[in-house]
């Protein structure tokens, strides 16, 4: 599943709170960095499952795209936590 947000965080901070949240907020579904650069991070957690965010600048704020297929209920749980965000329909 794909989900999209807009926050004001900038990308560098939502991806540095993606990699706190998932090694720390939920023990039984970790999942810890695999590839990283500027605007990208993909995880990978149990059983070699994968989450891969993205977030860029759109309009002065960070557009934060995450797809998954295990970790959606994290997944949705970590895009709650940013501040000033909208849903991206």
């Amino acid at each position: 599943m794909v989900h999209e947000i807009i926050t004001t965080l900038s990308p560098a901070d939502v991806l540095g709170r993606a990699k706190a949240f998932f090694a720390e907020r939920i023990p039984h579904h970790s999942a810890y960095p695999e590839h990283e650069g500027p605007g990208f991070l993909t995880l990978r957690g149990q059983g070699g499952e994968e989450i891969a965010l993205a977030a860029f600048d759109a309009d002065g704020r960070t557009r934060v795209r995450a797809s998954t297929l295990f970790f959606d209920q994290a997944v949705g749980r970590f895009l709650s936590t940013l501040p000033g965000k909208t849903r991206v329909a």
